[in-house]
């Protein structure tokens, strides 16, 4: 087994980067903290170290950060087909990425005045393991869910003891 001190980054593909970087910055207060522009490496690099096919290029990578929690990684490549549809969640490699915030009730509210894809929600849970979350979904212009949740105390689990899920309130 390895060492794992924590999660560093998730990393996604977006078809357009400058408004996915425009979208995180504007909704969410993402900060940009590096860019790499153009990665000038050849075939046999992309097949060998990123398991990407001839042809394609990585145009820039961006590097978001968002709040208290796991830097947000994005890519721009070129010699894709970019019209190919997104997995939707219920397929294997379907993804969602999620948020915490304060009030999911009121984000909901902030989201939907800025014009954001947001819909029906928020939903409490009130049993079982995940009672007390507040979650609800979006999506992106690019077509990509996300969501956002809030607690206002301890999940349902968690009064059984046993190891807890990390949080970026509480860093633990």
């Amino acid at each position: 087994m390895i060492n794992v001190i924590g999660m560093e980054h998730v990393g996604i593909t977006v078809p357009d980067l400058d408004q996915a970087v425009e979208f995180f910055e504007t909704v969410f207060g993402g900060v940009t903290v590096l860019s790499t522009g153009l990665v000038d490496v050849d075939d046999e690099f992309m097949l060998k170290r990123l398991g990407v096919q001839g042809g394609r290029r990585i145009d820039d990578i961006r590097v978001v950060r968002i709040g208290n929690g796991t830097n947000l990684e994005l890519f721009s490549y070129s010699g894709e087909d970019r019209d190919l549809p997104l997995k939707s969640n219920s397929e294997t490699g379907g993804f969602h990425l999620a948020f915490q915030v304060d009030d999911a009730h009121a984000a909901a509210d902030r989201l939907r005045e800025a014009g954001v894809d947001v819909l029906e929600g928020p939903t409490l849970i009130d049993s079982g393991p995940m009672d007390g979350l507040t979650w609800l979904y979006l999506r992106t212009p690019w077509g990509q869910f996300l969501e956002i949740v809030s607690t206002d105390g301890p999940l349902g689990y968690e009064s059984e003891g046993g190891p807890k899920a990390w949080s970026p309130v509480n860093g633990a």
